[in-house]
């Protein structure tokens, strides 16, 4: 591999460097013990957190050894949110949601080898410590002028929400933990998104003041950014999960699947562990032949692989392909098809109806008149079979799994229709 530095810099992973001269030397000398936080503010981790689990593992594969902080004590607090206080949950759905989170981040580090990663939680040095031992060992070495000058809180504190002293000692505890991870295992680099940059040099400040010979290092990758101004991980229905129960398989590989043009060279840097020369060329058949999206679908392709497994993503795109007339939709198991036809327009009736009405229903079409025109120009299919009578009503057996039809006018308009009393 290259200089880990300029690979991070080529894909366009580094915003913020504590002194990236330094860093690059300390690389060249390692290995470098560094390590990354993730909260239990949810019982799932999402895209924006791949992006750090991703750039953990660059960084491992480039013969340093990272540390998966789960954050059993922060997440009991959570770092300042930019308009209102947190709903504090409570320590057993915090615990439940810190073992989900572990088996999300483990798969995507090696835990075998020279470098072997390491999981570790901070309430294992939190729980036992006192409020005056807090005050006294750690709070006297953190200034008030710096804190409130942090950009997180410097927010809060102007907006009318204000900000409540559990939310302001957040960054004392994330410094915390640099500061114990360095006198545990010699961790000298914490790593983390351009918005947590105020907690994560919290935490250097923190061991500047107590190992004043200390080298250590803060890295931080940028804020993700889309063409069209939409929030990166997030679609109509919501946020890009990893858990495949809060956003299924299917709709994971469609999010890569529909990206943007203008987008899918930044996705591939950011994401894809393909080789310099592989991602040129794929910008490059962008560029020549977008209408192919080939950056997307080879994108689309790895991620769900990595995330979901390789049977998943299989089972994803035999799914893709079959709901447009490539391949066999009774072939599909019942659990990926419900997915995939969730993702487009879909109604429920309780009984069986003409294909043209069903066609208005669920609005593929604008009236019956043009369900009936559709139909005699040979554009409209259940099921992946071309309709060819004007009063054609589906029978029972036409059901896939005993609950759907899908529709489909022309080659690319989609819909589907659940049965639920069959």
């Amino acid at each position: 591999m290259t200089d880990i530095v300029d690979e991070l810099k080529w894909r366009g992973l580094i915003a913020l460097s504590t002194d990236e001269d330094a860093l690059r030397k300390a690389f060249a000398d390692g290995p470098v013990t560094f390590y990354c936080g993730f909260d239990p503010t949810a019982p799932s981790l999402h895209l924006g957190n791949l992006v750090q689990i991703l750039t953990m593992r660059r960084i491992q594969q480039a013969g340093n050894r990272p540390l998966g902080l789960v954050g059993g004590a922060t997440g009991l607090i959570g770092d300042p949110k930019p308009t209102a206080e947190r709903t504090l949950n409570s320590p057993d759905v915090v615990a439940q949601w810190v073992e989900r989170l572990r088996a999300q981040i483990t798969p995507l580090l090696d835990f075998e080898g020279p470098h072997a990663a390491i999981m570790v939680n901070n309430l294992d040095w939190t729980q036992g410590l006192s409020a005056i031992e807090f005050l006294r060992d750690v709070g006297k070495y953190f200034r008030v002028n710096k804190m409130i000058a942090k950009e997180a809180v410097a927010r809060r504190l102007n907006s009318d929400a204000g900000i409540g002293y559990t939310e302001f000692s957040y960054q004392i505890l994330q410094g915390m933990d640099f500061l114990e991870l360095f006198r545990r295992y010699g961790c000298t680099l914490q790593t983390g998104g351009s918005d947590q940059w105020g907690n994560l040099t919290s935490g250097t400040d923190l061991i500047h003041r107590v190992e004043p010979d200390a080298v250590v290092h803060a890295l931080a990758t940028p804020l993700i950014t889309k063409a069209d101004g939409t929030k990166f991980g997030k679609t109509e229905s919501g946020t890009v999960w990893l858990d495949p129960e809060m956003t299924t398989p299917y709709a994971f590989y469609q999010f890569w699947l529909n990206a943007d043009d203008r987008d899918v060279s930044k996705f591939l840097r950011i994401f894809s562990f393909r080789s310099r020369e592989e991602i040129e060329e794929l910008e490059q058949q962008t560029e020549e032949r977008p209408q192919a999206r080939a950056a997307q679908r080879a994108l689309a392709e790895e991620l769900t692989t990595l995330v979901h497994g390789a049977d998943q993503t299989a089972a994803v795109i035999a799914a893709s392909r079959a709901l447009f007339g490539q391949g066999e939709l009774a072939a599909l198991d019942e659990k990926t098809l419900t997915a995939a036809l969730c993702e487009v327009p879909h109604i429920q009736v309780d009984r069986l109806s003409q294909v043209v009405d069903l066609l208005a229903a669920v609005e593929l079409v604008a009236s019956k008149s043009a369900a009936r025109r559709t139909i005699k120009e040979g554009g409209a299919y259940v099921n992946n079979v071309k309709v060819t009578a004007e009063d054609a009503v589906p029978a029972l057996e036409d059901l896939l799994h005993r609950r759907w039809l899908v529709l489909r006018r022309g080659k690319k308009n989609l819909a589907a229709v659940e049965v639920t009393g069959a």
